[in-house]
């Protein structure tokens, strides 16, 4: 049975929580028209000008963002023209039905971060070098979201557009119910450093929790923060699948399956409509959030949860969530678009596109600008969350990517994890549920 990954719960959320994004820092629809910026119809774009063509999933953001009408102002001899399919589990498997006959390509085409890898490694020679093109500087990027898009032969294929990096939210009248601090450098304090301090954390709100409210939202929700913050997950440097074997799989594992045997778990699946509710109705405490998150929060917690929300630090940086932006080599408008590509990930845009949109930075250039640096939420107390995010970006380690990360990933997850969280599934039990699941998939 399919279910959603990590990379389409992002996807979803994010279009939940556009509206939002806009006026929520102080300091999933298709697009498929040609944005207005010189001309408003024409598939060549009017005569004399040239149509760049742009295919993303979801609730992009780069046109709700008002950035092609910049550009497009910039250079009225472009016309931009964008499709977008909703969800990335259709959109993907076109691309790479595309990029394998060389037709049907936009001139730009996104990849989600859960996808790259895979893209990299086997569709490299089928899309343009963005690291020679004009207007890219590679130092304007953090170093492993660089890295995630670079072959073995030091192509680098896609431009990163965002990242996500984690904090954890947490409920301030919860936490002072259960005699918990509530100011957030204390609240970081609790955990910082280790993720078993967290759940220290958790048994200490346990004592004196509140009726009907748990620590944590889930424990699969755990285990993917905690596997979100090491280097190596489920391949080695090799390319080998090494997650039955790897210590801090197995720690993640184990780290996670405790939260659930001590009771501190909603025993919710996230982006299911009974989490939805348990950000209004008490359920949990914490949940693991990186900044598209926020949005999210304030949309399906509404007025009542405003300054009850506050963000503080995790116990170590991980991220969750990112996309890219690639040239296909079979393009027709491969120089116009890579020109397209640069600008739109370059530092400025980035900074425009979080503060309009909340997609944090992949251009650690950004970090340095106003709309980033000086950015708080109002809902969430005023956090600092530029401050928070930078400092997160700064620490994520620079992760080994596979072309099967979603499948192994989504397994742990929703076939062991869950089964341990709500049903009392043995740990053992669990993980031997989702390593068959795994198996299968990857026909092992």
């Amino acid at each position: 049975m399919r279910t959603r990954t990590r990379s389409s719960r992002r996807l979803a959320a994010l279009a939940a929580a556009a509206a939002l994004a806009a006026g929520a820092l102080a300091g999933c629809a298709a697009d498929d028209e040609p944005s207005t910026g010189a001309t408003s119809g024409g598939g060549d774009g009017g005569k004399g000008k040239t149509t760049i063509t742009v295919g993303v999933f979801g609730a992009f953001g780069l046109k709700e963002a008002g950035l092609y009408d910049q550009y497009t102002k910039l250079h009225p001899e472009i016309v931009i023209k964008q499709t977008s399919i909703e969800r990335n589990e259709n959109y993907y498997p076109q691309l790479l039905t595309h990029l394998g006959s060389g037709s049907g390509l936009a001139d730009i085409q996104a990849v989600e971060v859960g996808n790259i890898a895979e893209v990299t490694a086997t569709q490299g020679d089928k899309l343009v070098d963005l690291g020679k093109a004009s207007g890219v500087q590679k130092d304007s990027f953090v170093p492993w979201k660089w890295e995630q898009a670079t072959t073995k032969a030091g192509r680098t294929i896609g431009l990163g557009t965002d990242i996500g990096p984690e904090a954890i939210c947490y409920r301030k009248d919860l936490f002072a119910r259960a005699g918990l601090p509530t100011d957030r450098a204390e609240v970081g304090a609790l955990w910082a450093g280790d993720w078993r301090k967290y759940l220290d954390a958790g048994k200490k709100f346990k004592a004196k929790a509140p009726k009907g409210s748990a620590f944590v939202d889930s424990a699969s929700g755990v285990m993917a923060a905690v596997l979100g913050s090491s280097a190596e997950r489920f391949y080695d440097a090799d390319g080998k699948v090494v997650y039955k074997t790897n210590p801090a799989v197995k720690a993640a594992w184990d780290q996670s399956a405790a939260f659930a045997g001590n009771g501190l778990t909603a025993k919710l699946q996230q982006f299911t409509p009974s989490w939805d509710q348990g950000f209004s109705n008490n359920a949990f405490a914490t949940v693991s959030c990186p900044p598209w998150m926020l949005g999210y929060i304030q949309d399906k917690a509404g007025a009542a949860g405003k300054d009850k929300w506050d963000v503080a630090a995790a116990p170590k940086p991980g991220n969750w969530g990112g996309s890219f932006l690639t040239v296909p080599e079979a393009g027709r408008n491969k120089e116009a678009a890579a020109e397209l590509a640069a600008w739109l990930t370059a530092p400025e845009q980035q900074a425009t596109l979080f503060a309009k949109r909340g997609s944090f930075p992949s251009s650690q250039a950004a970090y340095a600008l106003p709309a980033v640096s000086g950015a708080k939420h109002p809902y969430f107390g005023n956090a600092p969350i530029g401050e928070i995010f930078v400092q997160a970006a700064k620490g994520v380690p620079v992760q080994i990517l596979g072309p099967k990360d979603g499948i192994i990933s989504q397994n742990l997850a929703d076939v062991g994890m869950l089964q341990v969280d709500q049903k009392g599934t043995s740990s053992k039990d669990g993980w031997n549920a989702a390593v068959k699941a795994i198996d299968n998939a990857l026909d092992q």
